[in-house]
Order: C-alpha cells, then structure tokens, then sequence
C-alpha cells in the first residue's frame, strides 16, 4: 500500500482534539466500519492526526493521496481513489482545492451520495480551522442549530440588519427545504468539517448585503478579511442590481464571476453560521461561514438539497459580521450573539 508510511509522519499534537472531533463527534465511526481518507501532499500532517484517532477506534481505513495517483490540478478524481471509496461506508476529504478541481469534487460526492455513506469535508482545511472551529462541542452546536432550525421552517421572512450596513429581508417558501449541517453527519447529507450552520433557498431577497466577512471560492485566498474594504452588494428581486467596494480588484473579479451564467448573480443560498466555538473572521471561507451571523451565495441553490427549480455553474459566498436577525417578529441574534 503507496501510504503505509503515514503513521510514521508526526504531527502536531494540537491537532488530536480536532482530529478526535472529526472521527468520532462528527462521523461517529465504529469500529466494524470502513473509511477511505482522501488527502494530498500539503495536508499530510492533519491527514496523520486523523489516522492516529482512526487506529484509536480499530477501523480499517485507506489513506489516498492524491498525487500518488493524478499531476494535479485534475478535473478527474483518480478511479484509484472513488473505487476505494466503494469498499468504505465513512470517508473524509482533507485536502487543499486547486483552481480547476471542482469537477473532481463533485465526482467524489456523486458516489458519497449514490452509496449513502458519511463523509466529512474538508477541503482547504488548515491547522488555524483544527485547533479553533473544529475544536467546538458539536453536541452544543447541534443542539443550537436545531433550535434555529426549527423556528427557521416556519418563518415567511427573516430580517438582517448589520453594523456595517446590512438591511436585507428574505422570504422563503415552505416548497424549499432548510438543511442543518451541524458537524454531526449523517448518510442523509455529507457536511461539510467544520460544521454549523443551517441554510436554504430563498424565495426572494431585498437590500443592501455589505460583505464584510470574505467571500468564498477562490476569491477568499487572494482577498481574505474584508472588513477594511468591506463589498456593498445590492440586491433587487434576488439578484444583483449593483456593487461597490474601494478594492477595485475585487469588485472586477466578483463582478465577472456573478456574470458566469445566467443565474450567477442571483441569491442561490441563504444561511445562519451556528458555530459558536468561533468568535471572529479569520479570512478562510471554509471557517468563516460557520460564524454566529448571515451569509449568502450567488449561483447554485443545492437544488438537490432544498428542492430549487434551477441552477447555476458557480456558487460565491458572502459573509458579513455583527449581526441583527428577526424570524418574523422574534430577534435570535444581537450584534452577532445568539438570543436563544
């Protein structure tokens, strides 16, 4: 086997509580079960840690690298690793995204989905986002986002209003399912680690949404906190009527990226961060938009998930901070802390 070496890779110990949350808090592996670990050469030592919580448990387990198999960037997923990921009912992606890999992703998940198995993901994940987000009692933030959720099912409208400037209003239809992604992952939708938030399609979406958070896809990398040159986004009928942001740069990639397809520019998610083990932005979309606030994203809907009726070839999101949030008439957030 190409991998045995990574139990001879040492890691930060640091690592072992977010490692130990992963494996059992979040896929809650057993010991009679299988996982398939999909890693690549920058993410080795969390890929380590991780195999050292997997031994702890007895499961067997294959790590995949995935240079071993594939010159990346790649569009395909080797059939190496989706293969190995037959035998398995837990799997895990911890890896680094590169530009163009998305296509390999969505092939990684397409079996996930099809084989009903648990499957963590952690792309882009870092050794800042193990010690910090994935360090939260996931039972906490369950428990909280099913609170939340639950009174989300039945609001016809949220109202947000943010320190930075912030005024939107979103209504939802009961046709649209919202989805709690928590950290406890089940085979009914794999999740992403780290974990906490509930989201949906909206109906339609109203206002001023200022970016003061980061904004996610490749974009997040370059720009980062966006808090000094916060992104004005103005949305009419859920699309973009117009932005504006000092950072010129931004504003012209953001604008040829929400210009990609015909429905690029329009209010595909709608989400409440619900992780309340993190407590600022620390310019890394995969952690940021699990802070306790709102975030939203241009392009796909996860039609799949909340039953939208139409689709896009992106998906940007945007994350603003220090927020105000009504359901209806009842206040759940005050300057970013949950009332409830």
């Amino acid at each position: 086997m190409k991998n045995t070496f990574i139990t001879e890779v040492d890691f930060d110990k640091e690592l072992s509580p977010g490692a130990f949350n992963a494996v059992n808090a979040c896929l809650r592996l057993k010991p009679e079960e299988r996982i398939t670990i999909i890693t690549d050469n920058d993410s080795l030592e969390i890929a380590s840690s991780l195999v050292h919580e997997i031994k702890k448990i007895g499961s067997e387990f294959s790590l995949m690298i995935i240079e071993d198999y594939v010159v990346r960037p790649t569009p395909n997923m080797p059939k190496e690793i989706l293969d190995d990921m037959l035998k398995s009912q837990v799997s895990i992606f911890c890896a680094q995204a590169q530009t163009g890999e998305l296509s390999s992703r969505i092939q990684m998940t397409s079996v996930v989905n099809a084989n009903k198995m648990r499957h963590g993901h952690m792309v882009n994940i870092n050794k800042q986002i193990m010690m910090e987000a994935m360090r939260a009692d996931y039972a906490e933030v369950d428990k909280l986002s099913q609170k939340l959720i639950e009174k989300a099912r039945k609001a016809r409208y949220i109202k947000c209003k943010s320190k930075g400037g912030t005024d939107i209003i979103a209504e939802f239809s009961p046709k649209l399912k919202w989805l709690k992604t928590s950290g406890i992952i089940s085979v009914d939708k794999w999740g992403n680690l780290p974990g906490g938030e509930i989201f949906t399609s909206p109906l339609n979406v109203e206002g001023m949404f200022v970016c003061d958070g980061v904004v996610g896809d490749y974009l997040c990398q370059k720009y980062g906190d966006l808090k000094e040159t916060p992104l004005y986004i103005d949305i009419v009928d859920s699309r973009i009527k117009e932005m504006s942001c000092h950072n010129t740069y931004l504003l012209e990639e953001m604008t040829a990226y929400t210009m990609t397809d015909e429905n690029s520019n329009r209010v595909g998610e709608f989400a409440i961060g619900t992780n309340i083990a993190i407590s600022k932005v620390i310019g890394h979309i995969l952690q940021d938009e699990k802070l306790p606030s709102i975030h939203m994203a241009f392009g796909h809907p996860y039609s799949e998930h909340t039953g939208a009726d139409w689709v896009s070839t992106t998906h940007i999101d945007c994350v603003g901070i220090n927020f105000d949030i009504w359901l209806e008439d009842e206040k759940v957030m005050e300057n970013g802390r949950f009332l409830i």
